[in-house]
Formats: C-alpha cells, structure tokens, sequence
C-alpha cells in the first residue's frame, strides 16, 4: 500500500470517528483521486494534479460536480498537509463560480400575446377559457402558478382591482394588485355551473405541463 493510500484510510477513518465530519462526499470521491495520482506516479497532492483530475472526471460535460470533488480534495489536502510538506491545498475560488440555474426568460408584450393566442386554440372552448384566462392572470398579477389555481372567484375584486391570495395557513392572507393592462384576464360570466364558491379557473395541479406545452405551439 502506497503512502497516499494508506493516508487517505486514515484520513477516511477519521472523518468516520465519533465526531466526524459527514464524510459520504469524500468516501466516494478521494479513492478515485488517489488511483489518479498513482496511476501518474505522483506521491503527493498538488493544485495542477488536482486540476488534472477535475478535467479527467468531467471532460467536455459541464456539471455541479467540479466543485464538489474540489472540496472533497482540499480536506484530504489539509490533513495531508500536516503529513506532508510538499503537499499543496487547493485555494478556494481555484474554480469558477458556475450558474447553476437556468436564466429566466422575461416574456415580451409580443411573447404574451403569442402564448394567448395558443391557448384559445385547444380542443374544446373550457380548456381554451380556462388557459386563456390562466396565463392572462400570471401575466397581469406575477403570482406563481399554484396560487392562481387555488383562486376563487371571491378572491377577486375588480372594483379594486387586488386578487387575495390563499396559502396553505389561512391565517396568512395576502393581497396583490392587478394589472390594467391590456393582458389581464377577462373571467367569464358562467362559461359552465359550478358550485359556489367557484374556482376562477378550472385548471389543476396537472396543468403546468399543459402550459409548457402551449408555449413552443406559440412561436
């Protein structure tokens, strides 16, 4: 057994011992670091390595996973460090920082109108009103999805021109002002009987995947 293998036991039982570290991370990662750098002859850890090892793991494909086998190693290099003078620790910051969320994508006046206009086509006029006059309310209120779907036709006051919003805890109400402009919706006087109070729309929980849907029909 190699000196930066049986290193890394130790350092691996350690972070195991009562009082440890959660050490799943640097369980799964650092054996493979470790027959990186024997399989290149190297005794010990050092930052252009490290950086070797990183871009060997993830070749072309850009992930979250870089960082994270960067973290895996700086605390194996720490502790080696105390064993090993030569040993180098990775900085923090050696990585760029990476996005790791997609941006949004801000919907024109035109973006608006398009999806709208997809929405009055589909399949029967209830599912045409109810998505129709779904999207209109996100675009005139901002409010999220399932905040629109769980709407009564209570919770709207025209006059004012607030929607109340009902989340889980009814202690918590709030209130959030409607637009005028033009992408407001237009609820239907009694496009089918419903029980009272009414829901504003007929959309579900399962509508998301409808309405990504109706996006790519509208450009």
């Amino acid at each position: 057994m190699s000196v930066l293998r049986a290193a890394l036991e130790d350092y691996l039982r350690l972070r195991r011992s009562p009082g440890g570290h959660q050490m799943a991370e640097a369980a799964w990662q650092l054996p493979d670091f470790v027959d990186f750098l024997e399989d290149r002859g190297q005794r010990t850890v050092t930052i252009q390595a490290t950086l070797a090892w990183i871009q060997h793991r993830q070749g072309k494909q850009v992930t979250t996973m870089a960082p994270r086998r960067m973290t895996a190693v700086r605390g194996f290099a720490r502790y080696l460090s105390g064993i090993d003078p030569d040993t180098e620790v990775p900085p923090l910051g050696l990585l760029p920082h990476r996005q790791r969320w997609r941006q949004p994508f801000i919907y024109s006046d035109a973006d608006i109108a398009a999806v709208l206009t997809a929405a009055t086509a589909m399949d029967t006029r209830l599912r045409a009103a109810t998505y129709h006059t779904l999207i209109g309310l996100l675009a005139a209120s901002g409010m999220r999805i399932g905040e629109a779907i769980n709407l009564d036709r209570d919770d709207i006051d025209w006059t004012e021109g607030v929607l109340r919003i009902r989340p889980h805890d009814p202690r918590d109400r709030a209130t959030r002002p409607l637009s005028t402009d033009r992408h407001s919706p237009r609820v239907p006087q009694h496009p089918v009987t419903m029980p009272k109070p009414a829901p504003l729309t007929t959309a579900t929980a399962t509508c998301s995947g409808t309405m990504f849907g109706i996006v790519p029909e509208s450009a």
